[in-house]
């Protein structure tokens, strides 16, 4: 079987190709056993979501209110079309099957 080179890394990053470029033998699960995974506890677990929002590039006060002045304006202008879409559709049924 040939892999190229992207194959290659991601393999060895898994652990899945020793250094040379041969298969590591792993030991499987067997397919009625799913694997224990650790728990943690609820002070580690806050400890582990309050580190990865620190991570999280918030947006500024300012991008705040301009992200939502577009989303309201963008909202109220589709509104708008889809209204009158609607009642010139139904004045032109109502045109069309009038005697």
């Amino acid at each position: 079987m040939s892999l190229n080179r992207e194959q290659k890394r991601a393999l060895k990053k898994r652990g899945e190709l020793g250094e040379d470029g041969t298969p590591v033998a792993t030991r499987r699960q067997p397919a009625g056993k799913p694997q224990q995974e650790e728990r943690v506890g609820f002070r580690r677990y806050l400890s582990e979501v309050r580190s990865e929002l620190r991570k999280v590039a918030w947006p500024t006060r300012s991008e705040v209110i301009n992200y939502s002045i577009v989303v309201l304006v963008t909202l109220v202008v589709i509104t708008s079309m889809i209204a009158l879409m609607d009642w010139g559709f139904g004045e032109g049924l109502l045109k069309l099957f009038e005697r």
